[in-house]
């Protein structure tokens, strides 16, 4: 399935923002900064990764049921939607 900008700027914004946080960790880890602040950065980046990767899913899903209501065949089945899931949990 192809990403389509305007099915995943949501998981794009949130992406670019975990890019700026990891950015902010290395820092932090190379000018040996603060224990704590570091890895509540570094829990805010695997987070919006997380929230990005379900945002990519909810997208697909969304794109085969508009491919099922035209009465086209899917891009993707249930089961390979379902696996790519799973492999973010």
């Amino acid at each position: 399935m192809k990403l389509r900008p305007e099915m995943t700027s949501d998981a794009l914004t949130r992406l670019k923002r975990a890019r700026g946080q990891l950015n902010a960790v290395i820092d932090m880890m190379e000018s040996g900064g603060d224990c704590r602040e570091a890895l509540t950065q570094l829990a805010a980046v695997s987070k919006a990764i997380d929230r990005a990767g379900y945002k990519i899913i909810a997208s697909g899903m969304r794109q085969c049921e508009a491919a099922r209501d035209r009465g086209e065949e899917p891009e993707m089945t249930e089961e390979e939607l379902e696996k790519l899931f799973l492999a973010l949990a």
